[in-house]
């Protein structure tokens, strides 16, 4: 049997102590942006209006902070939103890539990177979960990655502003446009960085999976508190 961990009342909600709750404001937010992503594909692929599309990517990528903020400012963070929110960014840039891809405005091997980065850190995540149980923490690469990629995809989906190619690779290099002297969205460039920092990302959680998954085993006994149902103090000190 786990034991349960002892926290005070207080401190229930907080990033360091989500609760278990599921009907919050933060967490509806966070399913509406998950709903809002394929109402996007669905627009964009098919064709029906482009800028319509746009918009719905654009407020379903720009709400990203806001369920985050409300969780951590109403002290209403909590295990699903905690999990879904990986989830949501995940969707999001995947439904991005796919209808850019689908329409041949996105080179496939960004699609590839991107889907088999978050392929490999799936395993990974089920790797380490065999021996560390509290969900490793989503470190701000990942946010930037996220960032990046998203306003890229935004700015390539609009088409708008075309700029000249920095003609590094010469003049027409079909998988990497904008790196060639082609004119191309503006996005692209974004979206370049935006890979860059998912794989330092990945990096970034391989060490931090390998680090908690060796301490797990060292150290079995700090894994045998039950963090997802701590047991409640209404006392100023917790054990």
């Amino acid at each position: 049997m786990r034991l349960r961990k002892k926290i005070k009342r207080e401190l229930i909600g907080t990033p360091d102590y989500p609760s278990n709750q599921i009907f919050t404001i933060s967490n509806f937010i966070t399913v509406l942006r998950l709903i809002l992503t394929f109402v996007f594909l669905y627009l964009f692929v098919v064709g029906i209006n482009r800028y319509v599309a746009l918009v719905v990517y654009a407020v379903a990528a720009s709400t990203d902070w806001l369920d985050g903020t409300i969780a951590r400012k109403t002290r209403t963070v909590s295990w699903f939103g905690k999990l879904m929110d990986p989830v949501v960014d995940r969707a999001l840039l995947f439904t991005g890539v796919i209808g850019l891809v689908v329409r041949n405005e996105l080179p496939i091997w960004v699609c590839l990177v991107v889907i088999l980065r978050d392929v490999y850190l799936a395993c990974g995540n089920a790797l380490v979960r065999r021996y560390h149980k509290r969900p490793i923490d989503v470190v701000y690469t990942g946010k930037a990655a996220t960032a990046f990629l998203m306003t890229g995809f935004s700015f390539m989906l609009l088409g708008l502003p075309q700029v000249p190619g920095l003609g590094i690779l010469g003049a027409v290099v079909g998988p990497f446009p904008g790196l060639d002297a082609r004119t191309v969205p503006f996005g692209i460039y974004l979206v370049y960085i935006g890979v860059v920092f998912s794989l330092v990302t990945a990096v970034i959680y391989t060490v931090k999976g390998y680090h908690a998954a060796k301490h797990a085993i060292e150290h079995p006994e700090d894994e045998d508190v039950d963090f997802l149902n701590p047991e409640i103090e209404d006392g100023d000190e917790a054990s």
